[in-house]
């Protein structure tokens, strides 16, 4: 084992070999131990070894000194000629070995001197209190699945009178890196090892052996699938720098050592980091200051941005780079610093030789596996041993993710000296890729809500108990016993399968776990409503009642009429044929549409949106708590709204037959969709029918048609159907031109699929699942929304050059866009990525001519949306460049959001612009600052909103597999990993990950990649002995079949890849090359 010095010095020291045949001489491990102790006590001590030694040579007998070490040990005296043997470590204090063991030895007194000085510390040797104890307190831990230290036992020392062989086994639970699949790792970083651990005998090292595998016995709960648990010794192993001296360090610490070692590279943060003798050793490096934040942050030495931890491998962490470069690495939760998913950071780089070297583009962004295996066998015999599938992301970490905002910093990367970093873009000479690695330093911004959903463990004869989060990225929490249900410390069993809500309180520097009180209980898990309470409260979504102070500011006389001063400000449309296009289930209506043929054969084209800024006034509670909402809130069951629902669905609703206040945009236009004119204003509208989606798209099918009363929902007599129906279809019309304009002028639409549900009308279960279809109806809507916001957009930035409230689109990230590129151009794609008019046109290529057709147009989408970024709110004086105002998707200057101010604050803030505009408002009390504080609350939020849409989506899929499966459908590979492999799911749209370790019936497999291309080979055990194993190969547009089935644990399920006929075993890449014969 590494001495504690010389793990704080990993990055400075070359390699060297411990039986090493030629010693160098003897000064340099003094002179060492003289720079790192320049004190009297050992220039003393010196002076008594060499008179010790000088006795020696004389034949007397031990030193005083000598002596009184080995009474303070209570070592008999027939053995005090082995005890330099016995305190000698495995490594030394120099940067060399010494000449002599007796010399060692010496050493090692003088350093356990240095550690008992004290008559306390001195009692507790005498009771046998181990080293480890004496360094801090600590308790032997065990990785968990989510990357930290999970044990049963509390941050204590052994009491004295505890057995001497518990003692000895604190000693010796940790020999690092020794088995890579042990699930112990030393928690606390260069702690000092036992002595006597390095003269461990092999009868003690057989004993060893028995109490880990007997500790290991005791939690199985660690041991769980492949897809969850992240085993220490490999991770540490793989993601290991190369030493800067050419050959790769073997290092003896395990993952979290290596962080922090790396983390503290000064005499100031050794010093810093380490407390009073006899205290707790620091875990955690304490926070740099507000002032040297500033400081460094101006000086171009500290990036400050938003942290990603991978959901699948949870020990990865990324930070967005500011020159557009791969994302920087945080390895472990040392590197964190205590900051969760989502929070707002401040980080250093680390030093070159400490960047982590991968062996593919994709690991850089997370979404790849360990290469270090070529081929790998799955028979049972040898499953024990070899190592779990690393569960990395894909989707989850990739540049377009939800968690990812804007970049706050933009200058260059810094070492920190303050030198500039090379590009480590460039592979290495063997086609390594070095990536830069950094450690947190300060938390801006708490994003993540301290708040998440698990379990309770309950820890025999402890006075808390251990709260496992579902969400493997946050820690383990101790919950005190007084804080979790009376009887659960008696019947703990009750609780195993009670989900709860735990918020963190605290997380002390010097210890693993964070500490936490219970919030809520939620019922059992795998009911829908209880899961999807704990999403709403990981996510912050106030679902609360609205207070009756916010309920006092709606309107009191009911039922509600538009006053009559408020109808002479307005122009009256009440007469216009003005309808609505919604979901068939949609309650607030906050959008509608007219057009009105022309005498001289153009149209008058209407697009009119609910006036919400009329009823939610600036700066009063009801005001405030839209904002802090932002948005309303989607889930499959239910909608958790911005605005009381007097509002949303009442009072703002465009809801048919009734008047409704409004906000307009009236165009003049060609049947080309050339626009001649252009109008705004407040307005009255009553609209006269609630067309569905399905309504209107049987009416775009059937132009001829004669439309019956009953086929449409009750209409206004004064409009007849036909009348409705000549509007629809003229509305289809011109959205087709506007459509092809928008494309062929360069813009771009991805177009992922979603899955929706039949749901029981009593008990909201799922009744069945289908993937939505984005029909013309959807396409006519969304043009005439576009034009809208991109017509408000040019308006009030010209009105407001400083406070208009926009949205941006970022463009791709550079480096995945030539990833991208050369991988489709190793596939034989032939698709265009230098812009975003360019790409969308390669996507609508032909992708094949048999029915796969769409499959493959998905999962050319899904590879595309890898490098794009997401949309942001802003505001216009925050940003100088007027360039960095472009949505690259849509292909114009200025855009922004104003046709749902029911279930959107940032179109709520448009509308009063607009009003102020139009000088038909109050004047805006709004500064730049304040425009923008509300632009990031609504990208937060909206970021939220999208993640539990997604995961509500994901829970009642998981409810459907687990009662209506196992579900079989095939599937299109749509990513290859050396370990893995992703999959769509085509008959549900879903997206899955296989793990080869996990196929049944599998023999081997093999990982091969070219460039950017990678494949698996999967060899198929034989079914009859008498035939060759069946080979299936495995590359992106590859088809399979698989079985999707319900896991062990609630609300989850896994895709099993099914055995490929034999006939078919060499024909897995049909779709790919009839996809290169179409190119």
């Amino acid at each position: 084992m590494d001495s504690p010095r010389q793990a704080k010095n990993l990055n400075l020291e070359p390699k060297r070999s411990q039986n090493r045949s030629s010693n160098p001489p003897q000064k340099d491990a003094y002179a060492r131990l003289l720079n790192q102790h320049s004190s009297s006590k050992f220039s003393q001590y010196l002076e008594q070894y060499a008179k010790d030694t000088a006795f020696q040579r004389e034949g007397k007998l031990p030193s005083t000194l000598f002596k009184a070490q080995s009474d303070r040990q209570n070592i008999p005296q027939r053995q005090r000629d082995q005890v330099p043997n016995d305190f000698s470590d495995s490594s030394d204090f120099s940067p060399s070995s010494m000449k002599s063991r007796g010399e060692e030895s010496s050493l090692s007194l003088y350093m356990e001197k240095l550690s008992t000085r004290s008559a306390q510390q001195d009692f507790e040797r005498k009771q046998g209190v181990s080293d480890r104890q004496r360094w801090g307190q600590r308790r032997d831990t065990a990785t968990s699945q989510d990357g930290d230290v999970e044990s049963g036992e509390e941050l204590s020392s052994l009491k004295p009178n505890e057995p001497k062989k518990h003692q000895k086994q604190q000693k010796k639970t940790k020999d690092s890196h020794k088995d890579v699949t042990s699930k112990e790792t030393d928690a606390f970083v260069g702690c000092p090892q036992s002595p006597n651990t390095a003269g461990t005998s092999g009868q003690e090292q057989e004993k060893m052996k028995k109490s880990k595998k007997k500790k290991n016995s005791r939690q199985p709960e660690e041991e769980k699938s492949g897809e969850e648990t992240l085993q220490s010794g490999v991770d540490a192993q793989n993601s290991r720098p190369k030493s800067p001296y050419g050959k790769e360090k073997k290092l003896q610490q395990p993952r979290v050592k290596y962080v922090s070692a790396s983390s503290s590279n000064s005499p100031a943060d050794k010093s810093k980091n380490r407390g009073p003798r006899g205290s707790k050793k620091q875990v955690f490096e304490s926070y740099m200051t507000c002032e040297e934040v500033s400081h460094g942050l101006k000086r171009g030495e500290l990036l400050q941005g938003q942290l990603r931890i991978n959901p699948k491998k949870f020990h990865d962490a990324f930070f967005p780079s500011p020159d557009d470069a791969r994302d920087i690495f945080l390895d472990g939760i040392v590197a964190r610093n205590r900051a969760l998913n989502g929070d707002v950071v401040v980080v250093r780089i680390l030093p070159r030789e400490l960047w982590k070297v991968v062996r593919s583009d994709t690991e850089c962004e997370g979404a790849s596996e360990s290469d270090t295996q070529k081929e790998n066998t799955v028979r049972p015999s040898q499953k024990k041993t070899e190592r779990t599938p690393r569960p990395d992301g894909v989707s989850e970490d990739q540049c377009s993710d939800q968690d990812e905002l804007t970049r706050k910093v933009q200058n260059k990367p810094l070492t920190d000296t303050g030198e500039h970093l090379e590009d480590p873009s460039t592979l290495r000479p063997n086609g390594e890729i070095l990536q830069k690695t950094a450690k947190v330093v300060y938390i801006v911004e708490k994003k993540h809500s301290r708040a998440v959903t698990g379990f309770l463990k309950f820890l025999p004869d402890k006075p808390f108990a251990m709260f496992s989060p579902v969400d493997h990225r946050v820690p383990r929490i101790n919950v005190f016993l007084a804080n979790c249900p009376e009887d659960f410390s008696s019947r703990p069993g009750d609780y195993a399968k009670t989900l709860f809500i735990c918020r963190i309180t605290d997380w002390a520097a010097d210890s693993n776990f964070a500490e936490g009180h219970l919030a809520k209980t939620l019922g059992q898990a795998g009911e829908i409503e209880p899961e999807t309470e704990g999403i709403l409260i990981e996510y912050e979504v106030d679902f609360s009642e609205f207070s009756d102070e916010v309920l006092n500011c709606l309107p009191k006389n009911l039922p509600w009429t538009i006053p009559a001063e408020e109808m002479a400000k307005r122009k009256d449309l009440r007469k216009e044929c003005i309808f609505t296009i919604d979901p068939a289930t949609a309650r607030d209506l906050d959008d509608a549409l007219s057009c009105k043929q022309l005498p001289d054969g153009n149209f008058e084209l209407g697009v009119h949106i609910a006036d919400v800024s009329y009823f939610v006034g600036e700066d009063n509670a009801l005001d405030a708590i839209a904002s802090q909402r932002a948005t309303s809130v989607y889930m499959v069951q239910k909608v958790i709204p911005m605005l009381p629902r007097l509002l949303c669905e009442e009072l703002c609703s465009l809801n048919p037959l009734t008047d409704r206040l409004t906000f307009s945009v009236i165009w003049k236009i060609t049947p080309e969709g050339k626009i001649l004119s252009e109008w705004f204003g407040r307005s009255v509208i009553r609209s006269c029918v609630k067309l569905s989606y399905d309504h209107a798209q049987s009416m775009i099918e059937a132009p001829d048609k004669m439309f019956a009363a009953e086929e449409l929902p009750p209409a206004d007599p004064e409009h007849p159907i036909d009348e409705i129906h000549r509007a629809v279809l003229n509305l289809h019309s011109i959205a087709k031109n506007l459509r092809a304009q928008r494309f062929s002028g360069g813009a771009l639409r991805l177009d992922q699929l979603k899955l929706s549900f039949t749901l029981d009308k009593e008990t909201m279960m799922p009744q069945g699942c289908y993937i939505y279809q984005y029909r013309d109806s959807n396409k006519l809507v969304e043009e005439f929304m576009l034009l809208a916001n991109i017509a408000t957009a040019q308006h009030i930035h010209s009105r407001f050059p400083q406070l208009a409230l926009l949205r941006r689109h970022p463009p791709p990230k550079t480096k995945m866009v030539d990833e991208l590129q050369e991988l489709c151009d190793q596939l034989g794609i032939n698709i265009d990525l230098s812009s975003a008019g360019a790409l969308h046109k390669s996507l609508n290529t032909t992708l094949g001519d048999d029915e796969y057709t769409t499959a493959r147009k998905e999962v050319l989408t899904h590879m595309c949306s890898r490098p794009m970024q997401m949309a942001l709110y802003f505001c216009t004086g925050e940003l100088k460049d007027n360039q960095l105002f472009k949505h690259y998707a849509l292909n114009v200057p200025l855009y922004t959001h104003f046709t749902s101010p029911i279930r959107r604050y940032a179109d709520l803030v448009v509308h009063r612009l607009l009003a102020s505009s139009l000088n038909c408002g109050p004047s805006l009390g709004l500064s730049t600052e304040e425009v923008q504080k509300q632009s990031s609350r609504c990208n937060d939020r909206k970021t939220v909103s999208k993640r539990v849409q997604e995961l509500s989506s994901e829970l009642f899929f998981g409810v459907f597999v687990k009662d209506c499966g196992p579900l079989d459908s095939e599937a299109m590979v749509m990513g290859v990993l050396d370990q893995s492999f992703d999959v769509l799911v085509l008959r549900y749209g879903v997206q899955k990950r296989v793990y080869c370790k996990s196929v049944t019936g599998l023999d081997s497999f093999r990982h091969h990649k070219v460039g950017k291309k990678s494949e698996l080979t999967l060899i198929w055990t034989a079914e009859d002995h008498e035939k060759a194993p069946v080979e299936q190969v495995i590359s992106i547009f590859t088809l399979v079949e698989v079985q999707l089935k319900a896991d062990g644990a609630p609300m989850k399920y896994s895709a099993v890849l099914k055995r490929p006929e034999e006939n078919e075993s060499n024909t897995c890449c049909r779709a790919l090359e009839r996809l290169n014969v179409n190119f």
